[in-house]
């Protein structure tokens, strides 16, 4: 039904009177089923999993709502013939019945169809002579996917209903799969008696200082204590973390550190690591963390200064601290760019292109654009990546509070706020694992915690349920086969993933990451889903592609710190090897993002289409092996934009945004710009740059046509800035 004709009004007066006559049928068709059904004993398996459709009517009546359980509330589609819906119940499992509460606009010609995979289908029932209202049909079959594809409409209007109703057995055959137990063998656990941990700490680092495209994965975590004389060096898919619930009650009396002799003191490629939890008091009365991309600092107490470059001071490209304290200055030095949240330090030095603020007692004033520092006094939302610790002698996840306008560490005050899961409430994941069990640990309700490892999936991680976390240490690695999507979450409350990485296969993928299906609607201000030091990358590690990197379609997901990357050196990799068009795609309204890192992609790097959307922080690299102009020609535009923002968009907000290009195959190429946005009153952006790294092709403008040319800086790397747009 067209949102013109009928008016808005009439849906509201139908659904409310229907609600009443369903409710009551439904009773009355409750208390009559037969007592064979009841024998069968049936299971609903359909309710809040994802779903799809062909069409909606508007933006009042989406697909999710006829999976909801909620007899006032209802799917209606276009008033046109052959529209569906279809339920993606996770996994195959034994479907048996169908329940359809029709709406008054209902089909008289349907089939019930089944499939496994999403795209094979069969046909379960069909019927020339639909009789609307409350229509409950046996079925026979195996499936994932199960779809009403309408045929003929009973009215004028399109097809609608209040409720699709899927019911089987979960048709688990192997044992309960158990929650918790030992960490598997590439986490190391530690105590101050453990005997040689700096030997234990030296031997990974010699493996993994310039493993930039190994397999080793590690985990060192720190039991709540005293260490001394330490210097624990961290190299690549390194964690090193404290295991109490706060920064102080792990305290290392040495370093823990990162520096670039490996490449020449160059930090630029000092990507794939982290460290979090920690008390860290430097010998020299300054920690060294020379790092770039995708390389967190979280819930660290520095008692000293924090340098962030590499010695000599050559170039880096980093980087993200959130929730830390730093008592005495950080020295950005090199540092590009740089991204600091809901922390507390001693002072800044040097702002090179980019140094943005949110939340941060201690930042320095707002300057942009010299010297180039974006602050803001608070974070509007955030809520901290979850963690493991020790309650005692008991291991559990703490899953931290949402926060509004932070300012300051969230446990400067004492314990953080927020909940404790225990370990027996997760499936502990180890090298080996199939995504066929790991799926079932997820149908059974069990949280995830991948040890570090690398993880070929073949099927589909799907999370459906409310409230889940996936973490990962040691930044286990996901890869997808046989171009399958390595991760799907359901429009639900609450899930949070954290720390881990997924890896395009060589196979196509259409998507790499989804939050919540297409047309997700629901509300999740209360309890949002968060993204956290969850990285994306394609090629590098061997060929890999994927069409779109990230869809964000549900609203109010937090994105905190992500990197996706289209890689531009390793194996597998050159302009169609590791075809890549789209990185990050935002669907959902309501959408935060802080720091967000997105690179080299053969098209977009991220479009944005829900409404309301916010940045804070952006870092980008155009694709450097684009053969030539016409390769980046986008219809009469030069270049495709480094961050798009619909022109359907009416509200959008983001501050300190940096592009650069540097076209190393062809550098005579030019791009337009490096955003594009609607001019609009309510769309605004500050603090954007764009810089031409040593000449290596140009912008033409900032944002639209807006912002100086970098052509006139020749090799120089100045940037380009605009102050604010419009």
């Amino acid at each position: 039904m067209p949102l013109a004709a009928p008016p808005p009004p009439r849906g509201r007066v139908r659904r409310s009177l229907a609600a009443a006559v369903v409710t009551a049928v439904a009773a009355t068709l409750l208390a009559v089923v037969p007592t064979s059904a009841a024998q069968a004993a049936p299971v609903l398996l359909s309710q809040g999993k994802p779903v799809t459709a062909s069409s909606q009517e508007h933006y009042g009546t989406p697909a999710t709502e006829a999976v909801d359980g909620n007899l006032g509330t209802r799917w209606s589609s276009a008033a046109s013939d052959a529209q569906w819906l279809q339920v993606d119940l996770g996994s195959a499992v034994a479907v048996n019945q169908v329940v359809l509460r029709w709406e008054g606009a209902y089909a008289k010609a349907y089939r019930i169809e089944l499939s496994t995979d999403g795209t094979h289908w069969t046909t379960a029932y069909s019927t020339a002579a639909g009789a609307g209202g409350n229509e409950t049909v046996a079925v026979s079959g195996t499936a994932r996917y199960v779809r009403m594809q309408g045929v003929t409409r009973a009215t004028g209007y399109g097809y609608s209903l209040w409720e699709f109703q899927v019911y089987g057995s979960t048709g688990g055959t192997g044992p309960t799969l158990p929650g918790g137990g030992d960490l598997g063998p590439n986490v190391h656990v530690l105590d101050p008696s453990t005997p040689d941990i700096q030997g234990k700490l030296d031997q990974v680092f010699k493996e993994q200082e310039s493993a930039q495209f190994g397999s080793g994965r590690h985990a060192f975590l720190f039991k709540p204590g005293t260490y001394n004389n330490l210097n624990a060096q961290v190299g690549f898919y390194t964690q090193v973390a404290g295991l109490g619930l706060r920064p102080g009650d792990t305290t290392i009396n040495g370093d823990v550190t990162v520096d670039a002799g490996w490449f020449n003191g160059n930090a630029t490629q000092n990507f794939w690591r982290g460290v979090e939890g920690l008390t860290v008091n430097p010998v020299s009365g300054t920690n060294r963390w020379a790092v770039s991309q995708a390389a967190s600092f979280r819930r660290m107490h520095v008692k000293g200064g924090l340098n962030l470059a590499p010695n000599g001071y050559g170039w880096a490209s980093g980087g993200y601290i959130a929730d830390s304290k730093i008592d005495g200055q950080v020295g950005n030095y090199s540092q590009q760019q740089w991204y600091t949240r809901d922390s507390s330090i001693g002072g800044w030095s040097n702002s090179v292109w980019n140094q943005t603020f949110s939340g941060v007692e201690g930042a320095p004033a707002n300057a942009f654009p010299e010297p180039r520092y974006t602050t803001l006094n608070t974070t509007p939302l955030s809520r901290e990546k979850p963690y493991l610790y020790l309650d005692g002698n008991e291991y559990k996840v703490f899953a931290p509070a949402k926060r509004e306008n932070a300012r300051g560490t969230s446990w400067a005050n004492g314990a953080p706020a927020g909940t404790s899961v225990p370990l027996n409430q997760f499936y502990v994941v180890k090298p080996g694992a199939t995504a066929a069990t790991i799926n079932q640990a997820l149908d059974q309700g069990l949280n995830l915690l991948f040890t570090p490892g690398v993880y070929h999936v073949d099927q589909t991680l799907n999370v459906n349920r409310a409230n889940t976390i996936v973490l990962g240490l040691g930044l286990a690695t996901i890869i997808p086969d046989n171009g399958v999507t390595a991760m799907k979450v359901a429009d639900v409350d609450g899930v949070r993933l954290a720390g881990f990485l997924i890896d395009a296969g060589p196979v196509n993928s259409p998507t790499l990451l989804e939050l919540g299906p297409q047309n997700s609607a629901a509300d999740h201000a209360a309890n949002p889903t968060t993204v956290q030091d969850v990285y994306i990358r394609i090629g590098g590690a061997g060929a890999g592609k994927a069409t779109t990197s990230m869809v964000v379609n549900s609203d109010d997901a937090i994105i905190d710190h992500t990197w996706v990357w289209r890689a531009d050196h390793g194996e597998g990799w050159g302009w169609e090897t590791n075809r890549a068009d789209y990185g990050v795609r935002v669907n959902g309204d309501d959408v935060l993002a802080t720091g967000l890192f997105v690179e080299h992609f053969n098209k977009y790097d991220v479009e944005w289409y829900g409404e309301r959307g916010r940045t804070i922080f952006y870092q980008n690299e155009k694709a450097y092996d684009a053969p030539n102009q016409a390769a980046i020609q986008n219809g009469a535009t030069k270049g495709y934009a480094a961050y798009r923002v619909d022109d359907s968009v009416n509200t959008h907000e983001a501050w300190g945004l940096g592009s650069y290009c540097n076209y190393n195959v062809d550098p005579t190429i030019v791009q337009d710009h490096g955003f594009k946005a609607p001019v609009k009153p309510g769309v605004k952006f500050h603090s954007l740059l764009v810089v031409s790294l040593g000449g290596m092709g140009h912008y033409n403008h900032v944002i639209n046509d807006t912002g100086a040319s970098t052509i006139p800086s020749g090799t120089s790397t100045v940037p380009s800035t605009v102050v604010s747009f419009p």
